[in-house]
């Protein structure tokens, strides 16, 4: 990821910054314990958060994971620009480009917000979940242009390289989402979709809590399939094939196949290497047989009254856990010119958490950043306790 390692300095510095017409620099933060600072930085619109930490004879400059946007050009180039304003003396630069690089299909860069609304361009609809080096989206996207493809993937670079690939082809029936699958589909209408690809997840032998396969899952993508949508598993581990075969076998009301060596029209790199080295393929394809009602959950995550300072103090430094959920406030910061605060905060499912922001205006009025949660049962319970917990009555 782009960053400066940089000479401490005063980071007052960035006072005079923020107060130039179109500055990089919105919002400084000071963490109330540790020697780490966030600025809220953007242009054109999108913002995103960058952390300055520091050390004895360096501070590192670089993008916070939770807003992180996929476009690594705009953070280059803000970081760029932040440390001219600001006059920074640069120990560490990685934001050269060495090479020309092609530019990102940004506008199909999707954040969670954009599937809010549940509207889409298209009337098919197919989902693919931890796209690696995006080789079956894009065969599946150029193979079927009147159906929207939406990949979603954690791994930053594979969806950079991705959305690099959008551009060289020019498609425009493909959305990225760099976000947990688990949680998009929590959000998702029902019977949207033909068909969720998951292509050689983490085979997580030793965690298998981490799998992104599992009961829950599989009850959200049948909800999500329409009549004969599919479900399809492909993998290289006997394992996960086994254990998934067992997670297909307790849904209800489907039917599934099970495939073994099926040879696909495109394969990724790893495939390929498996099959040169005789590694079996197994093929678990689950097909929904019916239609199911639409989910129906509250989605309002404002909070209606106001925080104040006596009660940031208090809030507790340990993960709180309950029955479904937890909640962990990591750190608190103090905003430095609006007066409010900024805090760190972890909560939801064990298993699929999120991690947000909690930007705290000068009145008291909060907002989740960089979006609000994903609206699901668990996370609301979790954030009408964030509520008590500022004090905030709902």
């Amino acid at each position: 990821m782009p960053h400066l390692k940089v000479k401490p300095f005063d980071s007052q510095r960035f006072d005079a910054v923020v107060a130039k017409r179109d500055s990089v620099l919105k919002e400084r933060a000071v963490c109330k314990k540790g020697p780490k600072e966030l600025l809220l930085v953007g242009e054109n619109g999108k913002e995103f958060i960058l952390e300055l930490k520091k050390k004895e004879k360096e501070w590192l400059l670089r993008c916070d994971s939770v807003s992180r946007p996929l476009d690594v050009e705009l953070i280059k180039r803000i970081l760029a620009s932040l440390a001219k304003e600001a006059g920074l003396e640069i120990l560490h630069s990685n934001i050269e480009s060495t090479r020309e690089r092609v530019t990102i299909a940004s506008r199909y860069d999707k954040k969670i917000d954009d599937f809010e609304k549940g509207i889409f361009p298209y009337d098919r609809v197919a989902l693919e979940v931890g796209f690696g080096s995006g080789r079956h989206l894009l065969y599946q996207a150029g193979k079927e242009p009147d159906r929207l493809h939406i990949g979603i993937e954690i791994h930053t670079p594979s969806a950079q390289q991705v959305l690099r690939q959008i551009a060289l082809r020019k498609l425009e029936n493909i959305w990225v989402l760099n976000y947990d699958a688990r949680l998009l589909l929590e959000m998702l209408p029902s019977n949207l979709a033909e068909a969720i690809f998951v292509h050689f997840p983490v085979p997580w032998d030793k965690k298998p809590h981490r799998r992104v396969i599992g009961s829950s899952f599989v009850s959200e993508a049948l909800r999500v399939l329409d009549i004969d949508g599919i479900l399809e598993l492909r993998t290289d581990s006997e394992n996960y094939y086994r254990y998934a075969l067992e997670i297909f076998s307790e849904a209800k009301r489907v039917r599934f196949e099970v495939k073994k060596n099926e040879e696909l029209p495109v394969v990724s790199k790893y495939e390929a290497r498996w099959r040169r080295e005789e590694k079996n393929i197994y093929n678990l394809t689950l097909y929904s047989m019916e239609k199911s009602p639409q989910r129906e959950i509250c989605t309002d995550f404002s909070f209606c009254a106001k925080v104040s300072s006596e009660t940031i103090g208090k809030l507790p430094p340990d993960s709180l856990v309950f029955d479904e959920y937890f909640i962990h406030f990591t750190r608190v910061y103090d905003r430095v010119y609006s007066k409010g605060y900024i805090v760190e905060v972890s909560f939801g499912n064990f298993d699929k958490p999120e991690h947000k922001y909690l930007f705290i205006e000068e009145d008291g009025s909060v907002n989740y950043f960089p979006s609000r949660p994903v609206a699901n049962k668990t996370n609301m319970r979790a954030h009408k306790k964030i509520g008590e917990l500022l004090d905030v009555h709902q």
